[in-house]
């Protein structure tokens, strides 16, 4: 039976949003890629869980695409490290261990700290004002306890500061290693304290960036990450003691 190549119409019909960020499928963006973003986002969202099996026919009828796409969708997110694909066992969900969070969260925590530092020194008044926008809107759905809208729009600020840094090969760096600890970082939401807590540091980093003050900015946001790998590594400790405890 020949394969259909799925469109943008078949995507829509059947509920799915591409994109990491939400957006509408763009015909600029390889169409593999825009699975792959999606595939991402269920990852990071849990919709498909750490060191489940991915079976391809199952991810090709919820999208509505065809096999070569999603394959190509794999391989993409095989080469970031989100799947493992074995000719043998198939694909599957790549776990994240408490030790490679903290090492993970060590090395983001410094270069998020080194770009907020930057940022505060050279960004425009229009990208501060920009970054302010963002911080209310963020504000608002963490008043709603909108998680997934919450997220998006922290994850855009976090993303901006690194880019306000002009720094290149930081920039390359931190996308890379965003690439493993998205997920992470979703999952530090759920836990109530360390969320209030988070949406401190945030107006915390803001004030920085009013008063142009890199030293206290680079120190908000470094013990930001920190703090958040903390809760991520915990929880991933406290998962696998849970998983091994069980019959």
């Amino acid at each position: 039976m020949e394969e259909r190549e799925t469109g943008s119409a078949d995507m829509t019909q059947a509920g799915i949003v591409l994109g990491s960020r939400g957006l509408p499928l763009s015909r600029r963006i390889p169409f593999a890629r825009q699975v792959a973003d999606t595939l991402r986002d269920l990852i990071v969202r849990g919709e498909l869980a750490a060191g489940s099996r991915v079976v391809e026919r199952v991810l090709c009828e919820r999208l509505n695409v065809s096999r070569t796409p999603m394959r190509e969708a794999l391989k993409l997110l095989e080469a970031d490290g989100l799947i493992e694909i074995s000719q043998n066992r198939g694909a599957r969900v790549m776990m994240l261990t408490s030790a490679e969070a903290r090492h993970l969260f060590e090395v983001i925590a410094e270069l998020e700290g080194l770009a907020a530092d930057r940022a505060v020194q050279t960004a425009a008044p229009e990208a501060l004002a920009g970054l302010e926008d963002l911080h209310a809107q963020m504000l608002r759905h963490y008043e709603t306890r909108e998680k997934d809208a919450y997220f998006d729009i922290n994850s855009r600020i976090h993303d901006q500061v690194v880019k306000l840094s002009g720094n290149p090969v930081l920039i390359g760096s931190h996308a890379t290693l965003m690439l493993r600890a998205r997920r992470g970082r979703y999952v530090a939401i759920f836990d109530p304290a360390r969320w209030a807590e988070s949406v401190g540091e945030h107006e915390a980093l803001m004030e920085a960036f009013r008063r142009r003050d890199p030293e206290q900015a680079r120190g908000v946001w470094r013990q930001h990450l920190c703090r958040t790998g903390e809760t991520v590594a915990d929880g991933l400790a406290l998962s696998a003691e849970s998983a091994r405890a069980a019959p």
